[in-house]
């Protein structure tokens, strides 16, 4: 058989495709381009879920409903300039691009901007931080504070062009004109809140003592408007700011039906900003009117109580008589004692000098004492004298009777006898039994009249 009956068959060529070959990051870059040509700027309605806020300040969330999902980024230079804070649950609408992210073939959302859809969603929101500052506790009763009756100085937080402030002043003037301090913000927009905040702080912060009085009272004003111009005062910002305030607060924003956070956290709202002015100061005239009242009411009870009184005094003084005949009896009584005084010392006088004269004749002169004593001490003298020669005498017979009985008995008068006394030649002591000396010790051998010799012991 050949050997081409064994051989492989040749591979067939591979068929020719018309549809060009690309990379992945080919395809992924067709795909981005495609979406964004044709999505250039969208506008999406969804529930924000799984929101992350990155250490670099960039927001990742999800915006989905219940059919489907999609990822949304929000950098972190837009994420500054948002009017809302985005929360999970939160129902919203994002504008922004859509776009891929190659790396992990998915597409997302880089929002620009994202508001509240509709103002359902808004007072849910606002429902739920209220009930979260709530349990915060910053809006407990006992952290509120009574109005000062009468402030020296009123700090108003509100925009100084619009007519809030012009309703202040012209209310407060009417009332009981006050120093008033306007710290001047922005109340609705993008920073409205940071300025409101910042205000109030820095009212607080205002020393005592300064160049600059610090309010007694804090009112935050601004007029009526919608939900979301008013949006500013329920932000987070603001109400913890109303809160920590340490200087009595009114919340007077919108009209009476309107209710914002800050109202929540405030020690009083008001109704108005009229309102507001009218809660802080008292009715000057009416004040003056309660004054004079009271001053003719404290008149008029003097004048009763000092009646009174008199006729107390008088009813008293009946009682008593009159007063000079009083005085007249006592001033008698007066009169003798002090004659009997005078008589009495005259008389104790007298009595004394008698007394002091048979003292003095019966004392002696006392130069006759000096002599009686000067004669006994001279018989002494001449008695010592007398005596002395003989007590010398009789002392020395006794003392040279102890000097023989002493030296008769001295161990010496045994050495004259032909005795020896043997000590230690080292401390000289005297042996006083033989048994005290060992053989071939040498001693010394005391003889009479002092003389001492060495020997040794057998």
């Amino acid at each position: 058989m050949s050997s081409d009956l064994f051989s492989a068959p040749a591979p067939a060529a591979p068929a020719r495709s018309n549809v060009p070959e690309l990379s992945v990051s080919e395809l992924s870059g067709s795909v981005q381009r495609t979406l964004e040509e044709s999505f250039g700027r969208v506008r999406v309605r969804g529930e924000i879920a799984g929101m992350k806020l990155a250490a670099s300040g960039h927001l990742y969330a999800d915006l989905k409903d219940e059919n489907a999902n999609i990822n949304m980024i929000c950098w972190r230079t837009t994420v500054q300039r948002l009017k809302i804070k985005p929360e999970d649950g939160l129902e919203v609408i994002c504008t922004g691009k859509i776009t891929t992210y190659p790396k992990s073939s998915r597409y997302q959302l880089i929002v620009e901007s994202i508001e509240l859809a509709g103002a359902g969603a808004l007072l849910k929101m606002l429902e739920d931080r209220k009930k979260r500052l709530a349990a915060e506790g910053l809006f407990d009763p006992a952290r509120k504070v009574a109005l000062p009756y009468l402030p020296r100085v009123i700090g108003v937080v509100t925009s100084p062009t619009g007519a809030v402030i012009r309703d202040i002043l012209h209310r407060l003037n009417d009332r009981f004109p006050r120093h008033v301090l306007v710290w001047p913000v922005m109340v609705q927009g993008e920073g409205a809140a940071e300025q409101i905040a910042a205000a109030i702080r820095g009212f607080a912060m205002l020393p005592a003592d300064g160049s600059t009085p610090r309010p007694d009272l804090i009112i935050v004003a601004r007029g009526g408007g919608s939900l979301e111009d008013l949006m500013a005062f329920n932000e987070e910002a603001v109400v913890r700011a109303a809160a920590d305030c340490t200087i009595p607060l009114i919340s007077a924003v919108g009209h009476e039906t309107d209710t914002t956070l800050i109202d929540f956290a405030a020690d009083v709202r008001a109704p108005t900003p009229t309102a507001a002015a009218e809660m802080a100061v008292p009715v000057r005239a009416e004040l003056l009117a309660t004054v004079m009242d009271s001053a003719r009411r404290l008149f008029t009870g003097m004048i009763r109580l000092v009646d009174h009184r008199r006729e107390r005094v008088q009813a008293i003084a009946a009682r008593l008589g009159d007063p000079q005949r009083l005085l007249a009896i006592k001033a008698q009584g007066l009169d003798h004692l002090s004659h009997k005084l005078d008589s009495a010392f005259d008389k104790g006088n007298k009595v004394r000098e008698t007394r002091v004269v048979r003292l003095g004749a019966a004392l002696r002169h006392p130069r006759s004492l000096i002599e009686r004593e000067s004669q006994r001490l001279q018989d002494r003298v001449e008695r010592l004298k007398n005596t002395a020669p003989r007590l010398l005498s009789d002392k020395a017979q006794a003392l040279n009777g102890l000097v023989r009985m002493l030296e008769s008995l001295s161990f010496e008068r045994v050495l004259d006898r032909g005795y020896v006394v043997v000590r230690d030649p080292v401390s000289d002591r005297p042996f006083g039994e033989s048994a005290e000396m060992a053989p071939g010790q040498a001693v010394t051998l005391q003889f009479k009249a002092g003389q001492r010799r060495r020997a040794v012991v057998d």
